[in-house]
C-alpha cells in the first residue's frame, strides 16, 4: 500500500529558483551590510522563510531587508524554470487519482506572484503557505495545517522536498518524507524515508510504501 497524498515543496522541488533567490539576497546583503557574500555561502537560506533567513544573517530590520530582497528578485527571475519531468509527474499523479498538495515557506502573496504564473497551481488540491500556520518549517505546524485542511490521515501522506527543513517538518508531524535529489546539494547530510533521483520516481510512492527508493 502506498500514499494517497503526495505533497510538494516549491523552491528546489517544483521550481529551480535557487540562483534567483540567492543572487538577489546577496545583492541585498551587500547593500545593507556592505559585505559581499557568494551564493554558496547563502545556501542555508533556501527552504526557510525570508524573515528567518535575514535574521540568521544578523540583520535586525527584518522588514526592510525582506522588502529589499524582494525588490531585486525580478532582476534574476529569468533564471527560474520548472524542473524537467515535473509537469509529466503532476499529470500522471492526477490521472491516477492521487491527492496532491503544496507546503511552502512562501507567503500567500509570494505564492500568487512567484508560482501561479508557471501554470501548475491547478494540479494541487490543497496549498499551505507560510501565513497559514503559526510556525514554519522545520516545525510540524505547516504539515498539521495541511492535514487539517485536507482531512488526510497522516499515515497516507508523503512530503517531497529538497532540504533538511522539509524533512524535519514531515518527521515532526509523523508523516513520511522523500528527498528530491534533483534540487538537493548535500543529500548525504539529510535523513529521509525516500531518496528520489527524478520526478519520474514519485508515482511509485502511490502504490508501494516499501519502494526501492527507501533506505
Amino acid at each position: 500500500m502506498g500514499y494517497a497524498h503526495i505533497v510538494f515543496d516549491i523552491d528546489g522541488t517544483l521550481l529551480d529558483t535557487e540562483d534567483t533567490m540567492l543572487r538577489s539576497l546577496s545583492r541585498a546583503v551587500e547593500e545593507l551590510q556592505g559585505r559581499k557574500m557568494e551564493v554558496e555561502e547563502l545556501r542555508f537560506a533556501f527552504g526557510i522563510t525570508s524573515e528567518d533567513a535575514v535574521k540568521q544573517l544578523g540583520i535586525t530590520n527584518l522588514q526592510t531587508a525582506v522588502k529589499l530582497w524582494d525588490t531585486y528578485i525580478p532582476d534574476y527571475w529569468h533564471l527560474v524554470h520548472v524542473f524537467d519531468g515535473i509537469l509529466e509527474c503532476l499529470e500522471g499523479l492526477k490521472n491516477q487519482g492521487a491527492r496532491t498538495g503544496i507546503i511552502t515557506s512562501k507567503t500567500r502573496e509570494e505564492y500568487e506572484r512567484e508560482f501561479v504564473p508557471f501554470g501548475l497551481s491547478g494540479y494541487f488540491d490543497t496549498v499551505i503557505c507560510a501565513d497559514d500556520s503559526p510556525r514554519h518549517k522545520p516545525y510540524a505546524d505547516p504539515m498539521e495545517a495541511y492535514l487539517e485542511k485536507s482531512k488526510a490521515d497522516r499515515a497516507n501522506v508523503v512530503y517531497i522536498g529538497d532540504s533538511r527543513y522539509d524533512m524535519a517538518c514531515a518527521e515532526a508531524a509523523g508523516t513520511a518524507c522523500a528527498l528530491a535529489l534533483w534540487g538537493c546539494h548535500h543529500p548525504e547530510e539529510i535523513r529521509a524515508d525516500y531518496y528520489l533521483d527524478s520526478p519520474a520516481k514519485i508515482t511509485a510512492l502511490l502504490y508501494d510504501s516499501d519502494s526501492p527508493f527507501r533506505l
